[in-house]
């Protein structure tokens, strides 16, 4: 089963665009820009700990602990670097360690 299908399984039992369910949303557009990505979060769904719901509650208590009154808000950027940190993530725009991006084009005449 891929990443997509697994988050769509987990976000299938939640409410419709609650949070866990948007993180699923959030996770399925990372998955689609970075395969390598998409392979470690399809390993890590399978850990209950490493769900769409416990990787929620690290996005509201990065929220609560920047409250501004009664107002809490987390941009799309900074929610992506705590699902990427959550999920043992490389950066973006960095590349996996280990991979060699190669042009077949240097290797002919």
């Amino acid at each position: 089963m891929t990443a997509i299908e697994k988050l769509k399984e987990q976000q299938s039992k939640v409410p419709e665009r609650s949070a866990p369910w948007m993180v699923a949303e959030q996770l399925m557009d990372l998955c689609r820009r970075e395969p390598d990505s998409a392979e470690l979060i399809a390993q890590d769904l399978d850990n209950p700990d490493m769900s769409i719901v416990e990787a929620e509650k690290r996005i509201k208590a990065f929220a609560d602990k920047h409250k501004t009154g009664n107002f809490s808000c987390v941009a799309p950027d900074q929610a992506e670097r705590i699902l990427r940190e959550f999920y043992g993530l490389r950066e973006a725009g960095t590349e996996m360690p280990g991979v060699i991006d190669l042009d077949l084009a240097d290797f002919m005449g």
